[in-house]
């Protein structure tokens, strides 16, 4: 993590957008929160500035979104935030940033779904429709949409840390799911278009069921399965099989186990993100403990031996 040496105000706002984008320069605006990679504030009521202030990476990711969210965002049946000014990096700000629509709800890892169905249907309507062939020079998904081999080394440390500070019950239930997903075959299909980090704070709810997908920034072209982890942290109990039925086309077994890996590997890193929330280290987010364990608790539930 690398906070940016310029602290993000709404004056500071208010000067880029006069300089660059003057139209837009009178309208109220108000923090909406700092997220991992950006801090997003308010733009009256139905648009939203989006500045980089941690990760380098950051600014990369929404140059990505702008050239490529807008002609997503039409097939989605859920909101997305949509692209519709760049800023430029200046003096007064040396990095890019956005101006997108504002995707009205609450983060689930704050507001979890609670109507089972509807939200297993929701998501299910959601990736079966973002989940198509990407064009020739989609961003590569090797990380997040590669064979899940490449992770082999990232699970073993977050398995052995999360186990050293006594976060993960049933280590080696957890190993057996990894191990199951890892000896899945890969992927032989078309890189599909994938959102890439699907997690509870990245879903947006409302009534119990969800209403909008934000945070775009690892966009990418590859395996589905990487993105159908998703319905063991965000759905309630028992919904999982209702969304693998309304999913088109029906994964298969080796998709489904590789899945369950990318499943294992998204609790391992929200129990360590939502531990250091809660003991007060930098960078922790207290409320990505819950549904990560709850997420590691399922899928070990039924874990091969």
């Amino acid at each position: 993590m690398t906070h940016t040496d310029i602290e993000i105000t709404a004056e500071l706002i208010r000067d880029l957008l006069r300089d660059q984008h003057p139209d837009l320069a009178g309208r109220p605006l108000r923090l909406g929160a700092r997220g991992w990679d950006n801090q997003l504030w308010r733009l009256g009521d139905d648009l939203a500035v989006r500045l980089p202030w941690a990760t380098q990476s950051a600014d990369a990711l929404l140059r990505k979104e702008h050239a490529w969210l807008p002609a997503l965002a039409p097939q989605l049946p859920l909101q997305i935030p949509v692209p519709q000014r760049l800023g430029e990096p200046s003096q007064r700000f040396p990095r890019p940033w956005i101006v997108t629509t504002w995707v009205p709800g609450r983060p689930a890892d704050r507001a979890p779904a609670t109507r089972g169905a509807e939200a297993a249907d929701a998501l299910a309507a959601f990736l079966t429709a973002l989940h198509q062939p990407a064009p020739t020079g989609a961003p590569s998904g090797r990380d997040r949409g590669g064979p899940l081999a490449h992770h082999a080394e990232q699970f073993a440390r977050q398995l052995a840390s999360a186990t050293e500070l006594g976060l993960v019950p049933d280590p080696d239930a957890v190993r057996a799911v990894w191990e199951d997903a890892a000896a899945a075959p890969d992927w032989a299909g078309p890189a599909l278009w994938l959102h890439g980090d699907l997690h509870p704070a990245n879903v947006l709810t409302t009534d119990g069921t969800f209403c909008g997908v934000i945070d775009f920034g690892d966009l990418c072209a590859g395996d589905p399965a990487c993105d159908l982890a998703a319905p063991w942290a965000l759905l309630p109990e028992n919904a999982a099989d209702h969304f693998h039925a309304a999913y088109q086309p029906t994964p298969d077994a080796a998709t489904l186990r590789r899945a369950r890996g990318w499943a294992v590997l998204r609790a391992l890193a929200g129990i360590r993100i939502g531990d250091a929330g809660v003991h007060g280290r930098p960078g922790g987010k207290p409320t990505w403990g819950p549904p990560a364990h709850e997420a590691l608790r399922r899928l070990t539930a039924a874990a091969p031996r």
